[in-house]
């Protein structure tokens, strides 16, 4: 069949890729040129080139002649010339239900699928673990390999991984979510829902918790956070909760250097050597593993030998008697989480710009940071989605802060930010980087802090 792809963004680009690897006949048209994509979405234009798809780049004015179905993605605008030739023609509208399936059809395997505003990722590469201790063949997609999880699972299905395993391990990010709003899921977790990216939902909590919640009507066995009880129990009687320190389905208990998990009648206590976040985190993907079945003197294992997944509270190192954490937290929760484990060290702290596809609350950042005595804040301005400096950004954040015992600078980037920590801490001082963009482009942003941390510790040796 002759199909159009209209758009080459995030929805479109793994429909074309994929309806290409099914035999049809593809072509993706957008208003811009390739040249103005991010270098890793001109990557993957590139590649689907090679692999068949027609691109039609820079078409102010694209014809649906010769064409069979078409697929539009959801953000386009009905007034958009495209869609009211599409709405005048009989073309065949694929929907992102009937792609959904199409998907499910070439994946197998079980499916464990995976959600929440926060947690999901570092949830999504300890179960991993936990599987992989077990002896399974995992095919694990989450944001760390691709932060566009669609794209990562319709490569996966292309190069065979779908094939190649005993079970699929999927971080669901809201967008792949929308996408893949029919598939199969042997079991899915909900780590939790925080107001975060309601900029994409018109500013609605709820219509954002019904897309986090398509999960849920698409699993057979469900897991959520306690916290999400609420929103959860109307729908599903048989949901099963974790928490830390609260009487539910699987109750966890940090000690020293270790964690206990109870269930059922059950319970083990395993040596544990993470921070922060890790413990909820490593109860939530303890619980998916015990009720698929994994035996709990495997999950031990796993969880002794955990040492951390990128970006998630690392330790990148000792430059100049200064210890580096690159942590990802960027929403109140998570930061507070992160700012609470360093409250009684020395701390220079630098932050990314915190919008990205969502626009996000800077002067609630700055609040919760004067909260604590850190020595300075450094806010970068920068802001990778549109490629544009925004000082104003940085001063949100910095003005928000009320404590007068933290020095603030705006710097132009995270580059700088990084940079310029040396300037303002001495050795023994802990140098913390919080923020969205590792989350949102984890490659780049920790290659660009990386080199400023090189920069910085030479300058300011």
């Amino acid at each position: 069949m002759n199909y159009l792809v209209v758009g080459a963004g995030n929805a479109s680009r793994p429909v074309a890729r994929l309806l290409n690897y099914l035999g049809h006949s593809v072509v993706i048209t957008d208003l811009k040129d390739i040249s103005e994509f991010k270098i890793e979405f001109q990557r993957s234009l590139i590649e689907m080139e090679k692999e068949g798809v027609k691109l039609d780049m820079a078409n102010k004015d694209p014809s649906v002649e010769g064409f069979e179905a078409v697929y539009m993605p959801p953000t386009l605008p009905e007034t958009a010339p495209i869609a009211q030739k599409i709405k005048d023609s009989d073309l065949k509208v694929l929907t992102n239900e009937e792609f959904s399936k199409m998907v499910n059809d070439l994946i197998p395997v079980d499916i464990i699928g995976i959600t929440g505003t926060m947690g999901k990722t570092t949830t999504t590469f300890i179960t991993t673990s936990l599987f992989k201790q077990a002896g399974y063949n995992v095919w694990s997609c989450s944001s760390l390999v691709n932060n566009l999880v669609s794209e990562a699972i319709i490569d996966g299905i292309v190069k065979g991984k779908a094939q190649d395993c005993d079970i699929a391990i999927f971080e669901l990010p809201h967008g792949t979510i929308g996408l893949l709003n029919r598939l199969n899921i042997k079991m899915g977790l909900l780590t939790n829902v925080a107001e975060d990216h309601l900029s994409e939902f018109g500013g609605s909590l709820e219509l954002y918790q019904q897309r986090k919640l398509v999960l849920e009507a698409m699993s057979e066995t469900f897991i959520a956070n306690n916290s999400c009880r609420d929103i959860i129990a109307p729908k599903r009687g048989d949901a099963l909760y974790y928490a830390l320190d609260e009487d539910v389905d699987f109750k966890g208990t940090v000690g020293d250097k270790s964690l206990t998990i109870e269930y059922e009648d059950d319970s083990f206590t395993t040596p544990f050597h993470m921070m922060s976040y890790f413990f909820e985190n490593s109860v939530a993907a303890s619980a998916v593993a015990l009720t698929y079945g994994v035996k709990k003197e495997d999950i031990i294992d796993a969880l002794t030998e955990f040492k951390g997944l990128p970006a998630h509270m690392e330790d990148v190192g000792n430059y100049n008697g200064r210890k580096v954490i690159l942590d990802s937290a960027f929403l109140y929760d998570g930061m507070k989480i992160t700012l609470d484990y360093f409250k009684d060290e020395s701390v220079v702290l630098f932050l990314d710009h915190f919008d990205t596809l969502s626009v996000r609350d800077k002067a609630e950042v700055g609040e919760l940071v004067s909260n604590y005595d850190i020595k300075t804040v450094i806010a970068s301005g920068f802001n990778e989605v549109t490629q544009e400096v925004e000082m104003e950004a940085a001063q949100e954040i910095l003005d928000a802060i009320t404590n007068p015992k933290i020095e603030k600078v705006a710097v132009e980037n995270i580059e700088i930010a990084a940079e310029e920590t040396f300037k303002y801490s001495k050795p023994g001082d802990i140098i913390l980087h919080m923020g969205p963009l590792i989350a949102y482009d984890r490659l780049t942003t920790v290659d660009k802090i990386m080199k400023g941390l090189e920069k910085g510790s030479k300058k300011y040796e």
